[in-house]
Order: C-alpha cells, then sequence, then structure tokens
C-alpha cells in the first residue's frame, strides 16, 4: 500500500527541500501552496514549477486573504519590510511574522491529509535560522501533531498522523547540503519577502540575508537572481 503526505509548499529553499526529504523516504507527494495575500506571487509559480519537477499526485493552491487580519509586513503594504541594517535592530520576533499563518495552514493541510488519508504532514519549518517566528519552533510543531490526532476522525479511529519537520534541527547550510544531495536545483526556489512577480529578489531582506549565508557557508553560489 502507498504512503501518502501532504506537503506545504511555499516555493522556497526549506519547503523543497522537505518536499525532496519526503519523496527520498518514498511517499507519494501532494503539494499545497497558500495565496494568502503575501507581497509576492513569484513563489507561487516556483510552487507549481517545482511540483512539476517532482512530479507530485497533485498540486493545489488554496486562496486564503489574510490582509484582511494584517499585522504582518507580508500581508498590509504599510508595514515595511526590514532590510539589512534594521534587521539587526529588530525585536525578537520581527515584522515579517504573520499571525497564526503554520497554524491555519496546518490545519488546512489536515482537512486534505484526511480525505486522502495520508499519514503525513511535511512542513519545512525551521527552529535554527527561524528569524524568530513562535511557529516554527519543535513545541508547535509537537502540539498541533497532538491536536491532530485528538481533532480528526482518522486520529480518533487509530489512524495516527505525523507532522514530519524534518529541517527542525538543521542550520540552513545543513539544509542546502541535504538538498544537494537529493538533487534539489535551487535556482527554482524563490525565498525572498519582496521578490519581483518574476521571481528576482531585493538581496536586503532577512530571508535573502540567511538564504545568502547558507550558499556561502557551503562555498557556494547562490542561483538567486537579484533585481
Amino acid at each position: 500500500m502507498s504512503k501518502k503526505a501532504v506537503v506545504l509548499l511555499s516555493g522556497g529553499l526549506d519547503s523543497t527541500t522537505a518536499l525532496a526529504m519526503a519523496k527520498e523516504q518514498g511517499f507519494d507527494c501532494y503539494t499545497m501552496s497558500f495565496n494568502y495575500g503575501q507581497r509576492s506571487l513569484a513563489e507561487l509559480n516556483a510552487a507549481k514549477k517545482i511540483s512539476k519537477l517532482f512530479e507530485v499526485i497533485k498540486h493545489i493552491e488554496v486562496n486564503l486573504d489574510m490582509t484582511e487580519i494584517g499585522g504582518s509586513a507580508l500581508t498590509d503594504h504599510s508595514i515595511d519590510v526590514p532590510v539589512n541594517e534594521q534587521i539587526e535592530q529588530q525585536e525578537a520576533i520581527p515584522v515579517t511574522y504573520v499571525p497564526a499563518r503554520n497554524t491555519v495552514f496546518l490545519s488546512i493541510a489536515l482537512g486534505w491529509a484526511e480525505v486522502l488519508e495520508a499519514s503525513h504532514i511535511f512542513v519545512g519549518v525551521n527552529s535554527v535560522d527561524y528569524s524568530g517566528y513562535p511557529d516554527c519552533r519543535p513545541e508547535f510543531v509537537k502540539a498541533f501533531e497532538d491536536m491532530a490526532n485528538l481533532a480528526t476522525k482518522a486520529g480518533v479511529e487509530g489512524q495516527k498522523l505525523t507532522i514530519a519537520a524534518p529541517l527542525i534541527d538543521m542550520t540552513k547550510e545543513q539544509i542546502i547540503a541535504e538538498g544537494l544531495r537529493l538533487g534539489v536545483d535551487y535556482s527554482h526556489t524563490v525565498s525572498c519577502y519582496k521578490a519581483t512577480d518574476d521571481g528576482l529578489a531585493c538581496g536586503e531582506c532577512d530571508s535573502c540575508n540567511l538564504r545568502a549565508q547558507g550558499f556561502t557557508n557551503q562555498n557556494m553560489t547562490d542561483p538567486t537572481k537579484y533585481q
């Protein structure tokens, strides 16, 4: 019997690596992306392309307008995305944190997983190079998994669901090394918070800086295309 997994795929470096790891583990993968009002749609285009390259069973894009609640530089254009020196001055949880985003995304993925009778949901959250987001911590992943098994028909009937966060304890350098081992072509991924619609990165935001440093630590050139 085939193993099924729902993979949350943003189109970025981390989630693409998580998808590659799920494929290596033998899962039939179903990818899910969210158009939630984020600044750049380039990542959604990347997710579609990556899903085709990895020959996933099905890719869906969920429309979910989080601009209505705002509270983040990624969904409220009146809040600037911090760049370079501003990043060093920001508090522990930066303004690029989207309130409850991973909770909402995982909840919708949970519904699809139950319909598909999938045993795993893969998510590319990371607690090492994670920018201070509270919903990228191991405690959050464990708590959501516990809730998922309480709140679903599958869980009640003893079909345990696993929230797989294989990157949770890895540095960006380690994530890149693992992806390269698995044959990931990172030129197709988009990590920038402010990327243009055709995928050109700003080179100044927190996500760009973390990604670039990871490739530098690998003694490699980041294949990102910049504005």
